[in-house]
């Protein structure tokens, strides 16, 4: 049973999987029952201001319809894919009756029209970001449909020993090599949740025992390193790719990606190691009987199958694809993973059918990354984001800082945001065009240094929006390890909190140091 419901949750949203645990209406908190109330009156308040000197009208709407997102996504009023829709619904408003983004055509009294309005506000859904997104799910719904990723997991395990300090390195490991392969968060953490269950249960520990949080709270946040470790690991990082591409002009390779994040994550994990141990001390040095658990685990998937087998060949060889982009072959992370997905529907090789693949994938969530593209694109494109850029760079008086300054600056803003959304997604969608219009401002202001390297400093704000640390409604994964009640929010905070201040300072020392190596600074 534990692992059905492990596969099921893989990429369902945080307020699904809520309410699939039982936070049901009659469970909501203050803020969420008042959550859509207040949102409305922020956007109607944003509306009603006179519009800024340098802001455009439809600039003026969409900063209107961001701090609308920013309410509803942090309170949580409304589900993410429902939060979507309303967005949308307000951008086709809001923005068709706007008048026109060309000054001429504005002083005749044109308006964008609903026409470009559909245009902006679904644009998101094609995007490249998008695909990616939608194509990871088919392939991590292959991954827990077959049992490969269970396999890798057990496999991984059984290597490790029975005392309690290996388990834990082994469960991080586990985390580090299935971000190769399963490129859902959510999906990855649903395959490891019920193994580390079935550990438990089979060593008779209750579910609130030390040894029990210290394994769920080091799975969960490796999970979140490791979303920065590697470029496909994590659908939110493909948000910032979209914006990157579309703004900055440029593009970041898996292999580029992974060079200069990949020593970060696995420095981080070192870390986590330690601060789990040190912080969440388990009941026992040494689990008696685990190597027998896992080995019985393993026992019960028996030999490898064929669609196994072939998932394997076909991720290995997406893989290669990866790391071998633009360096080897033209073709892009998106299209590979296309290419890929649709192999594995193909008559001979059948790994799963489209009937298996559908139930398994969060449209939902696909509709969510589509509209939060389409809403930080439209920020852009209004010239909203840069106005508000503008605002920023005066307030914190950044245009007189180094780069490495502002980069300190916009990363600590980055984390004390995160604190307030359950989605790195929202997140992504909401300051990452924010960010960018942050680096173009200063670009052009006097006395910065010319030549600023935007497109992977970006990047490595990117970085920042996975630091889902702190609390367990920080990240959809928190969420879904969070439901089996093995850990409390304390115990997530307790390791969370100096992850986090470790983590942003070792941001600072790469920065210094090997990113200044790379080029980056």
């Amino acid at each position: 049973m534990a692992e059905k419901k492990g596969s099921k949750d893989a990429g369902v949203p945080p307020k699904e999987l809520e309410k699939a645990k039982g936070g049901g209406p009659e469970k909501k908190s203050f803020m969420k029952r008042f959550g859509m109330p207040l949102a409305i009156l922020v956007f109607l308040a944003v509306m009603l201001l006179p519009t800024p000197a340098g802001l455009l009208p439809a600039g003026h709407r969409m900063l209107a319809i961001l701090c609308f997102a920013v309410v509803i996504w942090i309170t949580e009023a409304v589900t993410y894919p429902v939060s979507a829709t309303v967005i949308a619904s307000l951008m086709l408003l809001t923005l068709g009756t706007a008048p026109s983004l060309k000054p001429v055509a504005a002083a005749a009294g044109k308006t964008i029209g609903f026409g470009q309005a559909i245009t902006m506000t679904f644009s998101g859904l094609s995007a490249g970001g998008t695909i990616l997104v939608g194509a990871a799910m088919f392939l991590a719904a292959a991954m827990t449909s077959t049992g490969l990723d269970k396999r890798i997991a057990l496999t991984i395990l059984s290597k490790v020993g029975p005392k309690t300090n290996r388990i834990v390195a082994g469960m991080i490991f586990v985390g580090f090599v299935l971000a190769f392969f399963v490129p859902s968060t959510t999906a990855r953490v649903g395959c490891i949740l019920p193994i580390v269950l079935g550990i438990i249960a089979a060593f008779n520990l209750p579910l609130q025992s030390r040894f029990s949080a210290l394994l769920m709270v080091a799975t969960v946040h490796a999970a979140s390193i490791w979303n920065i470790g590697i470029k496909t690991a994590a659908a939110q990082n493909m948000v910032a790719l979209g914006f990157i591409e579309k703004e900055l002009g440029g593009g970041i390779t898996w292999l580029h990606w992974f060079i200069v994040a990949a020593p970060y994550a696995v420095v981080m994990s070192v870390v986590l190691y330690f601060l789990c141990i040190k912080l969440l001390p388990a009941e026992m040095s040494e689990v008696e009987g685990g190597d027998a658990t896992v080995k019985k685990a393993m026992a019960e998937l028996g030999p490898m199958r064929a669609p196994e087998k072939k998932l394997l060949a076909i991720s290995l060889l997406l893989l290669l694809c990866w790391v071998t982009e633009k360096t080897v072959h033209p073709i892009s992370t998106t299209a590979s993973t296309v290419i890929a997905i649709t192999l594995m529907f193909m008559p001979g090789i059948e790994i799963m059918t489209w009937k298996d693949a559908q139930a398994k994938v969060s449209w939902g969530t696909l509709v969510l990354f589509g509209i939060g593209i389409s809403m930080g694109s439209a920020l852009l494109s209004t010239k909203a984001a840069m106005w508000l850029a503008e605002w920023l760079v005066q307030t914190l008086g950044l245009a007189s800082m180094e780069v490495f300054a502002v980069f300190a600056i916009l990363a600590a803003f980055l984390i004390i945001v995160h604190l307030g959304f359950a989605s790195a997604t929202a997140v992504a969608s909401s300051m990452i065009p924010i960010m960018i219009a942050v680096l173009k401002s200063l670009n052009l202001s006097e006395g910065v240094v010319e030549g600023m390297n935007m497109i992977d400093i970006t990047m490595l704000l990117q970085f920042v929006v996975s630091f889902g640390f702190v609390l367990p409604v920080n990240s959809p994964q928190g969420i879904l390890a969070y439901a089996t009640e093995t850990f409390t929010a304390k115990d997530c905070m307790k390791v969370g909190i100096p992850v986090t201040i470790i983590g942003y300072i070792l941001l600072l020392v790469f920065a210094k140091t090997y990113w200044a190596v790379l080029g980056i600074f």
